[in-house]
């Protein structure tokens, strides 16, 4: 008896110590506000119901002025924010505009368009 527990003991410690392959990580899934160029405006989602986070990335310090269109492309909201060099994560709050279709576009103080977005208010 004593012999067969000394043989599954080492056949147990055998087997134990095979060589363990090991997967590398997987890379972290992409943040939904990235921006790969290096002026720009994303939204955290196109489908929004009360506020949705944003990114507004410029390559200067300056202010922007951030404007909504509605679907007959008439300015429905503008507010200009003062960024950073780099990425600016800002709240954009929807719950007073009616359900539809929108575009949300960011400009420079001369007018010139940084970037432009479209999202549903649901």
């Amino acid at each position: 008896m004593k012999k067969l527990i000394l043989a599954v003991a080492i056949l147990s410690a055998i087997s134990g110590c095979t060589k363990m392959e090991i997967e590398p990580p997987l890379p972290p899934a992409p943040d939904p506000l990235t921006i790969k160029a290096s002026v720009g405006i994303k939204l955290e989602t196109p489908f929004v119901t009360s506020e949705v986070a944003m990114n507004v990335k410029s390559d200067v310090a300056q202010t922007v002025s951030i404007r909504i269109y509605d679907i007959s492309n008439r300015v429905v909201s503008k507010e200009s924010v003062s960024v950073k060099v780099g990425d600016n994560i800002l709240k954009v709050y929807t719950s007073a505009l009616p359900p539809s279709a929108y575009r949300i576009g960011l400009y420079d103080s001369k007018g010139n368009e940084l970037g432009i977005t479209d999202f549903n208010r649901l």
